[in-house]
């Protein structure tokens, strides 16, 4: 196909972009800033994530993804566009792009994020799911028939999915992940302080002294916010006990979908897992403690991936330069009037 071959993925946080051939070229948050009266955009990635918080009242900053979907058509598309057009340039052939998605979307959420690839500029496009692209990403040889569990961590969504020959053998996606935990940090200061936080300042709470488990020495570290009563600008310390107390219940529901996802695993998969492991990918990966969390939960041995932030993004690269091995399990490059939606049985369930 002409073109330059794309794969990106379009995760809730940070929008990672690997071309075929030059490996991983952009990796900037997933923020779009516009003008409230015009709709126009005035800053995309990194230049918006800096205004996340200090916006005036003519300017709207957004992520226009939410736990993992589409969740404002036309202002994901002006991302896309601007990740195309740093990317692509002057080309004359529209770019292949291929796009992760979460592991279990729906009929309707596939649509949405295939119309908004085709609509920012691509000629022809593909979805594939975080976790096999996880999977590849991370070493794992997903032709095999050995199953192999991926719990990818990130921003809007955690995706935990049993892999073997070259697809999902089964899966479930939480709403629970690097944002949520940002979220209870932020309610745990407002209703135990009685300060307001912004978000930057909870994503940095969670980075430096965040945990899964409680740390054997106590840490804390300075902040600063606003009192919620009066409204004065103050700094607080916070350690790192109230903060594993304050997020405890978000660990805890990653750590059900993993149970859930391993009690209907088959036998013979089961015995699988039991000797490769729990691989763990995806930026949330990297907090303290939650690989011990996962294997005292579940008794069997966790690693995290090298480089798990790029795991989906690399895993696509992958796909990217050897389609043909990928093509039996039905990822195909299609254009617009190639899609097929829905199949016959999701057509009769709409309709009833």
């Amino acid at each position: 196909m002409p073109g330059i071959n794309i794969g990106i993925d379009l995760g809730t946080t940070t929008v990672i972009a690997y071309q075929e051939g030059k490996g991983i070229i952009m990796s900037e948050p997933s923020v779009v800033a516009y003008r409230k009266t015009t709709g126009k955009i005035i800053a995309v990635g990194r230049k918006a994530y800096e205004m996340l918080g200090k916006e005036s009242r003519s300017v709207i900053v957004i992520r226009p993804m939410r736990d993992g979907v589409v969740s404002n058509f036309h202002v994901t598309e002006q991302l896309l566009r601007h990740v195309i057009m740093q990317i692509c340039g002057s080309e004359i052939f529209r770019p292949n792009i291929i796009v992760s998605m979460p592991g279990t979307v729906t009929s309707l959420e596939r649509r949405t994020i295939m119309d908004v690839i085709l609509a920012s500029g691509a000629g022809r496009a593909c979805l594939m799911e975080e976790p096999l692209a996880a999977a590849i990403g991370a070493g794992v040889d997903i032709l095999e028939p050995s199953g192999v569990m991926i719990v990818d961590l990130g921003g809007g969504t955690t995706d935990v999915a049993v892999v073997t020959m070259g697809s999902m053998a089964l899966a479930t996606s939480v709403r629970c992940a690097g944002n949520a935990i940002n979220n209870s940090i932020y309610k745990y200061c407002k209703r135990e302080r009685g300060i307001v936080i912004g978000e930057q300042t909870a994503e940095n709470i969670k980075i430096q002294i965040g945990g899964a488990i409680r740390r054997e020495g106590l840490i804390a570290m300075s902040a600063k916010g606003k009192d919620y009563i009066s409204g004065m600008p103050v700094e607080f310390e916070i350690d790192s006990d109230e903060v594993y107390y304050a997020i405890r219940e978000d660990i805890r529901t990653i750590l059900r979908a993993i149970h859930d996802v391993l009690e209907r695993t088959p036998p013979e998969l089961s015995s699988d897992i039991l000797d490769t492991g729990i691989i763990l990918t995806g930026g949330t990966a990297f907090m303290y403690g939650l690989k011990e969390a996962v294997e005292n939960s579940t008794g069997i041995k966790t690693r995290v991936a090298e480089d798990p932030v790029n795991c989906v993004a690399n895993g696509i690269g992958s796909v990217l330069s050897d389609m043909d091995e990928y093509e039996s399990n039905g990822y195909l490059f299609m254009a617009h009037d190639e899609i097929n939606y829905l199949n016959e049985d999701e057509k009769e369930e709409e309709a009833q």
